[in-house]
């Protein structure tokens, strides 16, 4: 399977403060915004996929969850991992790249190649974003906790 690889600036002091939340946290701060910032490809390939039978176009997903197949296959680099794309159905595979019997169709890779400096670019913006929230809901909680603790004594 090939692999690409991506340099976005800036990450490593987003990757520093998710350090610092507590690591239940960070995971739900990672997976929102993984999640949030599919959906463009995700999008675009439901729109690229051709309209055959056996619903390859309602099979595009944003999440977490492979098959057993795929999870064989799959080398987990991340605590957390975002797959895009339609379900793990053969159909897919055989109208992206073809077969003897049938030219191909693609429909996920110009869907990722047309949108992936975009998610990339959003993933920066939108994982600040979301590390600054978790902070103020922690800090909030924290209060919280100070009070009851104040009012207890």
């Amino acid at each position: 399977m090939a692999r690409q690889t991506f340099k976005i600036e800036g990450l490593a002091e987003l990757d520093e403060a998710l350090t610092e939340l507590p690591k239940a946290t960070a995971r739900n701060v990672l997976l929102r915004t993984l999640k949030e910032q599919g959906a463009p490809i995700k999008e675009a390939g439901e729109r690229n996929a051709p309209r055959l039978k056996g619903g390859l176009k309602e099979s595009y997903t944003v999440g977490q969850k492979l098959s057993r197949r795929q999870k064989g296959l799959n080398r987990k680099e991340s605590m957390v991992e975002v797959y895009i794309g339609p379900g793990p159905h053969a159909k897919g595979v055989q109208t992206e790249f073809g077969n003897a019997h049938q030219t191909a169709q693609p429909h996920l890779r110009p869907a990722f190649d047309s949108n992936v400096q975009r998610v990339l670019n959003g993933i920066k913006d939108s994982l600040a974003e979301q590390i600054e929230k978790a902070r103020a809901r922690l800090a909030k909680k924290a209060e919280r906790l100070a009070a009851k603790i104040a009012a207890g004594k």
